[in-house]
């Protein structure tokens, strides 16, 4: 089966988890961890190339080497100086695609742990490996590190090009609920959408806020609205996603503490008390109450006769 490979037959099994990042403030650094998972599984093959993907976006993406898994594997692959080996893989998605709830970090990820668990060579490379890598992939870390470590994450690049990282437990009493958008939305276009200089003011007043997201985040969830106020970026991408926007508007109106999840078009409400799911149900959007995954990507590595441990 991978005698080319010279390797024993494993197939390695990934589960990701759907992420948000920004959380309101802390754009581009701050991401949770969501309860939502796309699972996918490869073993290195002789033939070519065989991808299958079910459920989420399946008639979508594309079914050979240019699938996001295959180029992240390779990457990481190529980083161990290894060929680009080839994979019969599956997805499993459940996370919506272009929705804002960090599809590309998930597939970027499992692609990369997949690759690493492949061969010998991967035993080198710790996640904070793979959060770097994919970083680059990525372009920016806040839906990566939540993907690779779970909970909340603070996450950030230095000016050597490193990537920072602190990862934080998250209050037992926060719940979660996501509103799935019906339309996609285009990170982007939406990024495009920013200006080039904001308000002194403005940029005082998310400094602020991001520090009460934290505090309440992971230490007092009464102060979740104030953490969750956001003066640099949703206005102005506002116009991209006005249903997803207005939604934002009403929950926040009603004492809900709301933002848009990502760049959107999906929007999270963090609480610290039940919601009525029913009674917020906007025309086209999925409300649902979302654990926190406080554990981050999964990785089980099975040979045959024998099956290792999660990693």
């Amino acid at each position: 089966m991978t005698g080319a490979a010279g390797y024993d037959g494993r197939q390695v099994c990934v589960r990701v988890p759907a992420t948000s990042a920004n959380i309101g403030p802390g754009y581009d650094s701050f991401g949770i961890a969501m309860g939502r998972y796309d699972d996918v599984r490869a073993r290195l093959t002789d033939g070519p190339t065989l991808v299958t993907v079910t459920g989420v976006a399946a008639d979508e993406v594309p079914r050979d080497e240019t699938h996001l898994v295959v180029r992240a594997a390779a990457r990481l692959f190529a980083e161990l100086g290894e060929p680009a080996h080839r994979l019969d893989l599956t997805c499993e998605n459940r996370i919506p695609h272009g929705g804002g709830q960090g599809s590309s970090a998930a597939a970027t990820v499992a692609g990369m742990l997949l690759a690493r668990e492949l061969v010998p060579a991967g035993a080198q490379l710790g996640r904070e490996d793979v959060l770097r890598l994919a970083t680059e992939m990525e372009g920016h870390p806040d839906n990566v590190a939540p993907t690779v470590f779970g909970g909340l994450t603070v996450s950030w690049v230095r000016e050597d090009g490193s990537v920072g990282c602190i990862r934080h437990e998250v209050h037992p009493e926060i719940r979660l609920v996501v509103f799935t958008a019906p339309s996609h939305s285009s990170t982007k276009t939406t990024r495009a959408m920013l200006p080039a200089v904001i308000p002194h003011a403005d940029a005082a007043a998310n400094s602020a806020a991001t520090a009460v997201l934290l505090h309440a985040m992971t230490d007092d969830p009464a102060y979740l609205m104030d953490g969750t106020v956001d003066r640099l970026h949703q206005s102005y991408r506002a116009a991209a996603m006005p249903e997803s926007a207005q939604l934002v508007a009403e929950l926040r109106s009603a004492g809900i503490p709301a933002v848009i999840s990502g760049a959107g078009a999906s929007v999270l409400a963090i609480l610290d008390r039940p919601l009525d799911v029913h009674a917020w149900q906007p025309v086209g959007f999925v409300a649902e109450e979302i654990e926190v995954d406080q554990v981050g990507a999964q990785v089980t590595v099975e040979v045959p006769s024998e099956v290792g441990d999660p990693r």
